[in-house]
């Protein structure tokens, strides 16, 4: 009997064997498949804060350019109210 039993352990060991390669390698693709997943999002992230960014920097220039004609309009109204033309 205990030779049929050894028997028996030996099989349940490669059954379970087995069963933890596949599982392994089943974790395995799905790890891969969630860090491909993971890897897309982070570019889309990326890309949606570049462009952001993007769109962040334009409206400062237009701000820039918007501050620098309010000047020049305020020193030339100051100029007329002084009476004397404008410099510069």
């Amino acid at each position: 009997m205990k030779a049929e039993s050894g028997g028996r352990l030996d099989v349940a060991a490669q059954r379970l064997e087995r069963a933890l390669t596949m599982l392994d390698q089943r974790l395995a693709k799905r790890v891969a498949e969630a860090g491909a997943d993971a890897g897309g999002l982070f570019d889309q992230d990326r890309a949606k804060l570049a462009a952001d960014l993007d769109a962040s920097r334009a409206r400062a220039r237009q701000l820039e350019e918007a501050a620098a004609e309010a000047s020049a309009a305020l020193g030339k109204a100051i100029a007329e109210l002084r009476g004397r033309p404008e410099e510069g």
